[in-house]
């Protein structure tokens, strides 16, 4: 999955204090993604450009496109009711099917309690259900069998369902391998559900 690189934007009317420099009224922040990794922000304005590449480098808005950290606190203070108010990220679940058949594996079963706990802690939950095969038979044959995978997590995930607000099922069939393989290739990890809760 392609890293995220997550700007923050905050405008703010600071009040005035005594402490050490206090960050501009406005700047751009860079801040972590979900996974702990950082992406990089590239600012540009008629005074210059500037790289953020590490958690919570900033950048002003106006001025000379200096290079400035900003504290947790600081951050928390400008942005905490914007940063509360991001949605959650996606999460991915991949369920696992056995050769040439809709029937799910015994480890991938046990993912559905997950997949359910997931769907309910959201307020308002998207479901997507995608399904895949190897390369195994022909291409027809296994957009079919694709769709009649994703449809059986449908129904196993009958309360999840009832509980999302917009659910997609739908068949990749072999066209979307998570392993590259020449045709008629087993594998395992390539005959596979897709559930993304949002």
């Amino acid at each position: 999955m392609m890293a995220r690189c997550c700007a923050l934007l905050a405008a703010l009317l600071l009040a005035g204090c005594a402490t050490p420099p206090a960050p501009p009224r406005a700047y751009v922040a860079l801040l972590e993604n979900a996974d702990g990794s950082t992406g990089r922000v590239v600012y540009s304005s008629p005074a210059g450009a500037a790289e953020l590449q590490a958690p919570r480098q900033a950048v002003a808005l106006d001025g000379p496109p200096t290079v400035f950290s900003v504290s947790p606190e600081q951050l928390q203070r400008d942005a905490g009711a914007a940063m509360a108010a991001q949605p959650r990220a996606p999460r991915v679940f991949v369920l696992y099917f056995d050769v040439g058949n809709a029937q799910i594996t015994a480890a991938s079963q046990a993912l559905l309690a997950d997949i359910l706990a997931d769907v309910k802690s959201r307020p308002t939950a998207d479901l997507s259900i995608v399904g895949h095969t190897d390369t195994v038979g022909s291409a027809e044959q296994n957009a079919v069998l694709a769709l009649r995978r994703a449809e059986q997590v449908g129904q196993l995930l009958k309360e999840a369902i009832a509980a999302a607000q917009h659910v997609d099922i739908t068949s990749h069939g072999e066209t979307n391998l998570l392993v590259p393989t020449p045709d008629e290739t087993a594998e395992p990890r390539n005959r596979r559900v897709e559930v993304t809760v949002r």
